[in-house]
């Protein structure tokens, strides 16, 4: 409920706090006064636009706020989710700036000013004679018959499923996106991938192809000059081989006169014995070197091949290929992922989708079960509120699939008077006449603690005497079992508020102002009796305003 609203610089409003309690509580004052301002101030903080001329003082900015009672009322699911600290009196800041600039805050976090209004219809309902297209709204036809039936918490289980199904609906879509966009890439990067298993490249090996091609397109000129150099160490006559076995034994013949030549002559041997494995060393080399076109022919093919793998994916050694093909893999298996996983969500969104459907059955046999029932009590609250001839039926629709709400939708028809077609709401009654049908609804689903609060701004515009009597217990019935605020211009309502604010203007030379107080019970007499009586206030003005407070 609301228990406190606070209000500075609005229109007419320098300042001031105001309490509100349980039960049915009555607002009223001259045409002018400013109840309309109290309502405006009070639709800011609900999610309603504003700009800089509702400031009084337009050098300063306008700050409204609101506390509100919200215990028993399943506000945690909607705090959880827009993660918003929770807490069983909540307070609500509307702050407007000179240049027009509003700013929103839910228990001091900042908030945009949709989920202000999103929480603000979750806490009070405003009705005047503007606000018959609630009730033409199939969301709050729902929410009535709901309510009336004690079902919203299964409502709310239905729709926390429905929403995990929305959700994983909406991933296989961009499951499936992205499938769809992998789909012309899938077979390439598939191609390329086995190009790469069937070349079956190894590390390093372009510059052992390239060193083996360099081998052997000089393999002439290498036999040639590998033979040569075997010559020139053993081959001919003055080779070096021999040379050296002379010298050696030269120096050995000389050991005898000096024997330091000794070591010379082992130098000699040792040197003789190396050059002799390099010469065998070479030759076997040599026999190695064959001139071979068709090896020449194979090798230059496969590094040609190497070379255009290199160039197609932008590569520089064949480790880089290597890590090239690793990633494709990766995609390929990344998108055998993307089926199975597209394949588990069908099955997954299968499963929920038929849960749903079932529980979405329960709900639609509920709500038929008691349509019935609030179709009748609707029709006998309005024959006391004097449309006697009244019908109001509620038509029930299976859909083909379900929604949020479930598989059916309902409508709301009415006719106030014999003879006239029954017709939706917004083709049925006047003005007065579906008024006085949301007082009747709003009576019925005040005992189902659907809203903390509601606010009826001149509910009695079109009745008088006995009828205003019987809207005003209406509305003192309802306060047993939620907020009710009744604007009201009529003494008969007036006199059932457990509670009576009264609005007024002061002004001086320079300002008007509005304020509010609420009335002792001698202030309340003077004002029912003044509400009773014309110009002047007379002594039977005052016995009939007893005799009203005192029934």
């Amino acid at each position: 409920m609301l228990s406190k609203l606070s209000i500075k610089n609005y229109i007419l409003i320098h300042g001031l706090e105001i309490d509100f309690t349980e039960g049915f509580s009555v607002i009223t004052g001259e045409t002018g006064a400013g109840k309309s301002i109290l309502l405006g101030a009070l639709s800011l903080i609900l999610g309603q636009r504003a700009d800089s001329g509702i400031l009084l003082d337009k050098t300063t900015k306008c700050i409204i706020e609101g506390w509100f009672f919200v215990k028993d009322y399943y506000l945690e699911p909607f705090f959880t989710s827009h993660e918003l600290d929770y807490d069983d009196t909540i307070i609500l800041r509307r702050e407007i700036n000179q240049n027009g600039k509003s700013r929103a805050f839910i228990n001091d976090s900042p908030v945009n000013l949709a989920l202000l209004k999103d929480l603000g219809d979750r806490l009070v309902n405003v009705h005047s004679q503007n606000s018959i297209t609630t009730l033409n709204d199939s969301n709050f036809q729902l929410a009535i018959i709901d309510s009336y039936a004690g079902i919203q918490s299964e409502v709310s289980s239905y729709r926390t499923g429905y929403l995990h199904l929305s959700g994983l609906k909406r991933q296989l879509v961009e499951i499936e996106e992205q499938e769809s966009k992998s789909a012309g890439e899938k077979d390439y990067f598939l191609f390329l991938l086995n190009e790469l298993n069937t070349a079956q490249v190894k590390p390093g090996e372009v510059q052992e192809i390239e060193e083996q091609l360099e081998l052997l397109t000089h393999a002439e000129e290498i036999k040639s000059s590998l033979f040569r150099a075997n010559q020139i160490i053993s081959g001919s006559d003055d080779n070096i081989l021999a040379q050296l076995s002379e010298v050696g034994h030269i120096l050995k013949s000389l050991v005898k006169f000096n024997p330091e030549l000794e070591n010379y002559t082992e130098r000699i041997t040792s040197n003789y014995i190396d050059i002799k494995d390099i010469a065998s060393e070479l030759t076997n080399f040599e026999e190695q070197v064959f001139v071979d076109p068709p090896r020449i022919e194979a090798l230059t093919q496969r590094l040609d091949f190497l070379y255009r793998l290199l160039k197609k994916h932008q590569a520089s050694t064949t480790e880089q290929l290597h890590a090239i093909k690793q990633e494709i893999e990766k995609k390929v298996t990344a998108d055998a992922g993307l089926e199975e996983r597209a394949t588990l969500l069908r099955k997954k969104i299968a499963d929920i989708e038929a849960e749903l459907v079932s529980k979405a059955g329960l709900l639609c046999n509920k709500r038929q079960k008691v349509v019935p029932e609030f179709e009748q009590e609707v029709t006998a609250i309005l024959a006391k509120l004097g449309i006697g001839a009244a019908r109001f039926i509620i038509e029930q629709q299976r859909l083909e699939s379900i929604s949020k709400d479930g598989i059916d939708k309902l409508k709301f028809l009415f006719s106030a008077n014999k003879g006239i077609e029954i017709k939706e709401l917004s083709n049925a009654a006047s003005g007065g006449e579906l008024s006085r049908l949301m007082l009747a609804i709003k009576s019925m689903i005040s005992q189902k603690n659907l809203l903390p609060t509601i606010i009826f701004d001149e509910i009695d515009n079109g009745v008088s005497g006995e009828i205003a009597g019987k809207v005003g217990s209406i509305l003192k019935r309802m306060g047993n079992n939620m907020q009710v605020i009744a604007i009201t211009h009529l003494p008969q309502i007036a006199a059932k508020g457990e509670k009576h604010y009264w609005v007024y203007k002061s002004e001086n030379n320079q300002t008007t102002s509005t304020f509010i107080k609420q009335l002792t019970a001698i202030e309340r007499i003077e004002e029912i009796a003044k509400m009773l009586s014309d110009e002047t206030v007379t002594d039977s003005a005052f016995k009939t305003a007893n005799e009203l407070l005192n029934n």
